[in-house]
C-alpha cells in the first residue's frame, strides 16, 4: 500500500515537472486572462446583444434583430458623428510630426533644457477634463485669451464652440495639446536609443541636415513612429471626454463623435435606447476592431523580419 502511494506521488511529480516550463506562463497569465473575459469580452458580447432588441434599461426588453442598424442608416446624425470622427482621425495625425519637431528641439544639451521640456510634458500629466475646461476659457468670445486675435479678423464676438462648422476643429486642437505631448515623449526616448555608430558613419560619408535625418536618424525612429500612430489612431477613434466637458455634442449635434453619440442615445436624459446606443457602440468596436488587426498584423510583420 505504502508502495503504491510512493509511485502515484513520483507520477505526479514527473507530470508536474514535465509541463512545468509549458504551465508556468499560463498560471501567471491566468487571473488576467479572467479579468479580461470577465470585464472585456464579456460586456462586448452583451452590447452586441443589446443592440438586437429595444430597451430603456427598465422595462422588458423587445428583440428587434437588426431593426437598430437599419434605423442608423437613416439617422442624420449619426453619420455627423462619424464625419467628426474622421475629421478627429485626420487632424489628430499632426501630432506625430509636431511631436517629431519638438522632440529633436529638445534633444539638445543647453542650460534650462529639463526645465523647457517639463513645460511640455506638463500636458501629458494633467487630466483631459482640465485641459477641456481651460481651452473653454480660451475660446470664450469676449474674454478669452483668442478674443483679441479674432477681433483682429472682423470676428469681433465670435463663438468658436457655439458654431456649427468651427466647434469640432476647435475640440480637435484642444485634444491635440496632450496627444502632442505624448508623441514627443516617445520620440526623445526613441531619439535617447539611436546607435550613434551609423550617425558617425554616415557623417563619414558625407550625409548632413535633413539627408542625415531622413536616411539615418527617422529609419531607427521606425518603432516610436509606429506605435506614436497606433495610439494617435486609437486616441481619435475613442474621443469622448473632450466632446463631453467643451459642448456635449453642440451645437444641435454637430460636435458629436460616435463614443459621444451612443452615450446620448442610450445614457443621456435625451435617450434611454440601450439597444439603439449598442448599435452605435458596435459600430465603432467593428472600426476600431479593423484597425487593431491591422496594428497586431503589422507588428507580427516587423516582429517576423527582426
Amino acid at each position: 500500500m505504502i508502495s503504491t502511494n510512493i509511485d502515484f506521488t513520483r507520477k505526479r511529480s514527473s507530470w508536474w515537472k514535465r509541463n512545468q516550463q509549458r504551465l508556468t506562463p499560463w498560471i501567471f497569465l491566468a487571473p488576467g486572462l479572467i479579468f479580461f473575459c470577465i470585464y472585456v469580452i464579456g460586456p462586448i458580447f452583451g452590447s452586441l446583444t443589446i443592440s438586437l432588441y429595444k430597451w430603456d434599461g427598465l422595462s422588458p426588453a423587445t428583440f428587434v434583430g437588426l431593426k437598430n442598424y437599419i434605423l442608423l442608416l437613416d439617422d442624420e446624425y449619426f453619420y455627423i458623428s462619424l464625419w467628426n470622427n474622421l475629421k478627429w482621425l485626420i487632424f489628430f495625425m499632426l501630432a506625430v510630426p509636431i511631436g517629431l519637431g519638438l522632440a529633436i528641439f529638445l534633444n539638445q544639451v543647453i542650460f534650462g533644457i529639463r526645465l523647457i521640456k517639463s513645460l511640455f510634458f506638463f500636458p501629458f500629466v494633467i487630466s483631459q477634463v482640465v485641459i477641456g475646461l481651460i481651452f473653454t476659457w480660451f475660446y470664450q468670445p469676449k474674454y478669452g485669451v483668442i478674443a483679441p486675435f479674432l477681433n483682429l479678423f472682423g470676428l469681433e464676438g465670435f463663438s468658436i464652440l457655439a458654431n456649427e462648422t468651427s466647434a469640432t476643429y476647435g475640440i480637435i486642437f484642444a485634444g491635440l495639446y496632450p496627444q502632442i505631448a505624448y508623441c514627443l515623449i516617445l520620440y526623445l526616448t526613441g531619439l535617447n536609443n539611436l546607435n550613434q555608430e551609423q550617425i558617425e558613419a554616415g557623417r563619414m560619408d558625407g550625409a548632413k541636415g535633413f539627408s542625415l535625418f531622413w536616411n539615418i536618424v527617422l529609419p531607427q525612429l521606425r518603432p516610436a513612429t509606429f506605435l506614436a500612430i497606433v495610439v494617435t489612431v486609437i486616441g481619435a477613434l475613442r474621443s469622448f471626454d473632450m466632446v463631453a466637458i467643451m459642448t456635449q455634442g453642440g451645437p444641435y449635434g454637430y460636435s458629436n463623435v460616435l463614443a459621444y453619440y451612443m452615450f446620448e442615445q442610450a445614457l443621456s436624459e435625451y435617450g434611454y435606447r440601450m439597444g439603439y446606443g449598442s448599435a452605435i457602440a458596435t459600430i465603432l468596436f467593428f472600426i476600431m476592431m479593423i484597425y487593431i488587426i491591422f496594428f497586431i498584423y503589422k507588428m507580427y510583420q516587423n516582429e517576423k523580419k527582426g
